[in-house]
């Protein structure tokens, strides 16, 4: 999708402006997340980043799941031109970036500003909701209940005191990792909001400026000569300082052959960075993107047959709480890292753990509601003929009218197009990446450790990918998307059951 060629970062009547980035083939995820979960409108996208405006506070926009990291946009517009200029004429481009538009400049750093203060007085009410103040009382009220506090400590001291210090340790040694992570979190926020605070006036800001440069522009610059230059244009626009270790406000740029994009990150702290995942497994916004897809409802039975760490039982389960989920492994050490997961996130009470074959699942016929999963793939696994077992397994246990969405590698995805169902090598960094060899997978007793809508080129895309995944048995494909997983892709592709005879 062509850039536009200027968009500002003011703050509208309708909200403010901004961007998400990514990761690649998971942004018509993200636009529909942005649509649903804020309200936002003008939505549309260039690769790797999607924009949208949105009158959402900072609360609604950290809960955004398929996003990388999250920015108030400032400006974008077309690339910057770089062929047949002199070195000169591009520094001069750069700086136009600055100097031709500073209003765009002054109306996103006071929506920044208001953004973390409005957030900022939102936590101070909820904590004086949270913690009244205590009420007056006379002098002669205040001595009885000193001694009658007394006499009930006296009391428990014996016979209840030793209760008390084991639940609470308990609790703690369940939750500690968690709320740790939380408050970390919440710590860099509020760092974030008071120096914004200690910068009453415009002059007051100290930066640093973050660049990515790809393409043309990549030959000529280093990203840390735009990066250079941006800082001294700003300085002389604006009088602000820079300041590379601690700065009140921190400037993106993004510039290659397609867009030029500046913006303001909104959080320190990526928000595919997930608090209450203890040990990473499948990329966090990957494994939502699946859950998502998989148009969970209250009172569902979600199973995932290859669960590994649980990663993507946990996405499902903080988003859609009121289902039943089990996950199910052959391997002891991904199922142990998995209840460690649950219990950091405090969710070992709403998703239950097998360890079985995923060829012998322990259920009956059409009994579940959803599958999700993982498929491992890669140089250690060799699938071959199971394959077909354990598509043929998750059809069985599958009730008729529900969904399977999986994650497939692109030499799975091709042989299930060609027919093909030999040698077929699957990987997962969620699950059992450890093993050996795929029997050790599938029987368990091994030990080891632009405008409103989708732009028709990502519609082409999905239906293109849509078109080459096959069905399976009463297993027939609605929709398939490809997405990158870093140094590989893969197919998310979901299937529905129809009522069929099957294989």
């Amino acid at each position: 999708m062509a850039a536009v060629p200027t968009d500002s970062g003011s703050l509208p009547a309708a909200g403010a402006r901004f961007f998400c980035t990514a990761g690649r083939g998971l942004e018509p995820f993200l636009m529909r997340e942005v649509r649903a979960r804020l309200a936002a409108t003008q939505v549309e996208y260039i690769a790797g980043k999607v924009f949208f405006t949105t009158c959402s506070d900072l609360n609604m926009l950290k809960k955004l799941k398929s996003a990388e990291r999250l920015f108030l946009l400032i400006k974008k517009q077309f690339p910057l031109n770089v062929s047949s200029v002199s070195k000169g004429k591009i520094l001069s481009e750069i700086q136009r970036l600055i100097n031709d538009d500073p209003e765009s400049w002054l109306n996103a750093i006071s929506t920044w500003k208001n953004l973390l203060e409005l957030d900022a007085k939102k936590d101070k009410l909820f904590q004086r909701a949270a913690n009244p103040p205590k009420r007056k009382v006379e002098e002669n009220d205040i001595i009885s209940a000193k001694k009658l506090k007394t006499e009930q400590s006296q009391e428990l001291q014996e016979s209840g005191e030793c209760l008390l210090e084991k639940q609470t340790e308990e609790e703690t040694q369940e939750q500690g990792d968690f709320f740790t992570e939380r408050e970390k979190s919440q710590e860099a926020f509020q760092n974030d909001v008071v120096k914004a605070a200690d910068a009453k006036n415009q002059k007051d800001l100290t930066f640093r400026v973050s660049c990515r440069c790809s393409g043309a522009i990549a030959k000529t610059f280093t990203a840390q000569e735009v990066g250079r230059i941006t800082g001294i244009a700003l300085m002389k626009q604006f009088g602000w300082k820079a300041d590379l270790r601690n700065p009140n406000l921190e400037i993106f740029i993004h510039l290659n052959d397609i867009y030029s994009v500046v913006g303001i990150p909104v959080f320190r702290i990526p928000l595919a960075s997930r608090a209450y995942i203890k040990t990473a497994g499948l990329r966090s916004t990957i494994a939502w993107a699946l859950a998502s897809l998989a148009e969970i409802q209250a009172g569902a039975f979600v199973l995932d047959p290859m669960c590994g760490l649980g990663t993507i039982l946990l996405e499902a389960a903080k988003e859609w709480p009121d289902v039943y989920y089990v996950g199910a492994d052959v391997s002891d050490s991904q199922l142990l890292g998995a209840y460690d997961n649950l219990k950091a996130a405090g969710l070992k009470n709403k998703i239950e753990l097998l360890q079985v074959s995923v060829i012998d699942l322990p259920l009956p016929s059409e009994s579940v509601d959803i599958i999700i999963s993982d498929i491992p793939f890669g140089k250690k696994f060799k699938l071959g003929e199971d394959i077909k077992s354990i598509l043929q397994e998750m059809e069985r246990v599958l009730h008729v009218g529900g969904a399977i969405v999986l994650l497939l590698s692109e030499e799975h995805h091709r042989r299930l197009k060609d027919g093909e169902q030999s040698s077929i090598p699957l990987n997962s960094k969620d699950s059992h990446t450890g093993e050996p060899s795929i029997k050790k997978c599938l029987k368990p007793g091994g030990k080891t450790g632009t405008s409103e809508t989708v732009s028709s080129s990502l519609e082409a895309s999905s239906q293109e990918c849509l078109d080459k995944t096959p069905p399976f048995g009463s297993l027939v494909p609605v929709e398939c998307h490809k997405v990158s997983l870093g140094r590989t892709d893969a197919f998310i592709c979901k299937y529905r059951k129809l009522p069929s005879l099957g294989l």
